[in-house]
C-alpha cells in the first residue's frame, strides 16, 4: 500500500456548510473504500489547512481517482504528499551511492 497525507482547504462552499464536514468526513471515507483506499485519520486542524487526511492506498492510480472524485463536490481543494515510513526510508537510503 501506498501511503499519502492530503492537506485541505475548505472552498466557500465548503465554509458555507462547515456543519455538515463531519458527514462529509464519513461519506468520503465510504467513498475512499470504492476505489480501495483505507482512511487511516481524518483531522480539522487549525492555521494554513483546515483538514489533515492519512490515506493508504493500493496505488497512484487509485489515489488519485479518489483525490478527482473528491475535488469534483466542489467542498474541499487538496495537495496530496506521497509519504514514506521509517522502514520505507531505510530501503531507500541503503540504496543511496
Amino acid at each position: 500500500m501506498v501511503t499519502y497525507v492530503v492537506l485541505g482547504n475548505f472552498t466557500d462552499q465548503g465554509v458555507r456548510n462547515v456543519k455538515d464536514s463531519p458527514k462529509r468526513a464519513e461519506a468520503f471515507k465510504e467513498m475512499a473504500k470504492t476505489f480501495g483506499v483505507t482512511v487511516k485519520e481524518i483531522v480539522w486542524t487549525q492555521g494554513r489547512y483546515d483538514i489533515v487526511t492519512v490515506l493508504e492506498a493500493p496505488d497512484e492510480a487509485a489515489a488519485m481517482s479518489l483525490s478527482l472524485s473528491l475535488s469534483a463536490l466542489g467542498n474541499v481543494r487538496t495537495e496530496t504528499l506521497r509519504a514514506f515510513s521509517a522502514a520505507d526510508m531505510t530501503k531507500i537510503v541503503g540504496k543511496m551511492l
